[in-house]
């Protein structure tokens, strides 16, 4: 088995100082279907069975999500920046752990999978499982490949986000 932790390079002062950046992009160059592997394992399969789509948030989240919808034959939707998307779509403002924005998403309707790459603050999560909610979405789970603990045992709706690695 592979140790997934061991392949993420930690990135000091990156984007900004202070901030302690944890770079995917060796882990996904190196163990790309492992790592999938692993997230998708994440969830049963009677979890499975009952998503309808997987929603990849920007832009991290757009590359694991995807692949999980492929390999489990499941729709695909998308978190966006703000005006990235042809209207018409919700938007929501959002904190993230180094500045503020606005995402946005197209209307929908199912049992969504949201995912992402890292949950820092929890603050790209809780606008984009709002987001999802506004457009007609039902988040039935949540899925990060890093949870940096800053926020122990985050949830949505009493939705826990789980993740492979945990710093």
């Amino acid at each position: 088995m592979i140790d997934l932790a061991s392949q993420i390079v930690a990135v000091p002062d990156f984007p900004k100082p202070g901030i302690l950046f944890r770079d995917i992009a060796p882990l996904l160059r190196r163990h790309f279907g492992p790592t999938i592997t692993a997230m998708g394992d994440q969830l049963s399969t009677g979890e499975w069975s009952g998503i309808d789509v997987v929603v990849g948030i920007e832009s991290r989240g757009f590359v694991l999500g995807a692949a999980l919808a492929d390999r489990h034959g499941k729709a695909f939707a998308l978190v966006r920046k703000q005006g990235k998307l042809p209207p018409p779509v919700v938007a929501q403002a959002y904190q993230l752990e180094y500045g503020t924005g606005v995402l946005e998403m197209q209307s929908g309707s199912g049992r969504a999978l949201l995912v992402d790459d890292v949950l820092a603050t929890g603050g790209t999560l809780l606008a984009s499982a709002g987001l999802c909610e506004q457009a007609g979405y039902t988040v039935d789970a949540m899925l990060v490949l890093i949870d940096l603990k800053f926020v122990p045992d985050f949830a949505w709706k009493d939705v826990r986000a789980r993740s492979v690695v945990r710093y």
